[in-house]
């Protein structure tokens, strides 16, 4: 166990983001949902120092650096028009010395001028290809791809999300925030989607000593196709550190809830509506109706249906994505 944590905070990583999120209390927000519930908290990668922040910067530093090991010149990523994951993409090829193309899935024609995220990607000099669906994306990559080697460039395609392995690595690093801080939760309730925030958790809590059961709230996905992605991701951690499986929590239940996702990916409902406004009003913090305010739905209704022990913490790991609040 030990050599296998220290093989993951040794990892080769970039510097994005240097300093800590915080961790807030959510004591008037708590209080308006039931006196008797546990102790809540909401770690606050909302706030990374870097490129509007979110839980894709943690993931990039690691992922950036495997580029950069690969003698990369331009990364080429993916995702929908207003992804979080390709705005900071976008910003570290500008903090980096990167070319980036980005691959973005629209249905009918983007806003002119460009919103949100979109706005930001052209802001950090990203160049942006537009294609009309989710299943047009591998190709345009790999055409891409092709292009800029018959420049002569290298590219290094970053698959959606960042996660990989690798990246998932570089958030379990964040969970060592929370012990250098003495914060040790029961509960730790987040967005999932493309799986390697939760297996970073999952990780990072088995290899710091924490107990803190892992709770993902789906965007997308369903419950058994998040788990099994989830689990693979585990699985490639493990290979990555020379570590058992079990070490890491790969051979646990893996607590996914998919009851949120409602119309699917970026539809609110009136739960993650409600979450949103009764964050916002109740603690002045923002949520983003694709991930976070879902998975603060999922949360709510937990401390609602009275599912935590009051002598419990839960923290709530805020991972950002508030731009899509703007589009």
């Amino acid at each position: 166990m030990a050599t296998a944590l220290a093989t993951m905070m040794s990892l080769p990583a970039v510097t994005l983001a240097p300093h800590a999120s915080p961790v807030d209390e959510l004591a008037r927000l708590a209080a308006s949902i039931g006196e008797a519930g546990p102790r809540l908290l909401m770690k606050r990668d909302d706030l990374l120092s870097f490129g509007l922040g979110g839980n894709k910067v943690r993931k990039l530093q690691t992922v950036i650096a495997e580029a950069r090991a690969a003698g990369a010149d331009t990364l080429i990523t993916s995702g929908g028009l207003q992804s979080n994951h390709c705005r900071v993409t976008a910003a570290a090829g500008a903090a980096l010395g990167f070319r980036v193309v980005l691959v973005l899935n629209a249905a009918g024609t983007p806003p002119s001028p460009p919103t949100a995220n979109t706005r930001l990607d052209h802001l950090f000099g990203a160049e942006l290809r537009i294609v009309g669906s989710r299943d047009e994306r591998a190709s345009m990559l790999e055409q891409v791809a092709n292009e800029l080697r018959a420049e002569g460039r290298r590219p290094f395609v970053v698959p959606i999300g960042a996660s990989t392995p690798t990246g998932a690595l570089g958030f379990a690093r964040g969970v060592a925030e929370l012990a250098a801080a003495g914060v040790r939760p029961d509960v730790i309730v987040h967005a999932s989607s493309s799986g390697g925030t939760q297996a970073g958790l999952i990780a990072g809590c088995r290899l710091l000593g924490l107990g803190a059961r892992v709770i993902g709230v789906s965007a997308d996905e369903s419950s058994a196709d998040l788990s099994a992605i989830v689990r693979g991701l585990l699985g490639g951690i493990a290979e990555r550190l020379g570590a058992r499986p079990a070490s890491i929590g790969a051979d646990e239940d893996l607590q996914v809830d998919d009851g949120f996702v409602g119309g699917g990916y970026g539809v609110p409902t009136a739960e993650s509506t409600e979450a949103l406004e009764l964050t916002a009003r109740r603690e002045g913090i923002l949520l983003d109706p694709v991930y976070t305010a879902k998975a603060m739905a999922g949360l709510i209704a937990r401390l609602r249906a009275g599912v935590f022990p009051k002598h419990e913490t839960v923290l709530f790991w805020h991972t950002g994505g508030q731009v899509a609040f703007f589009q």
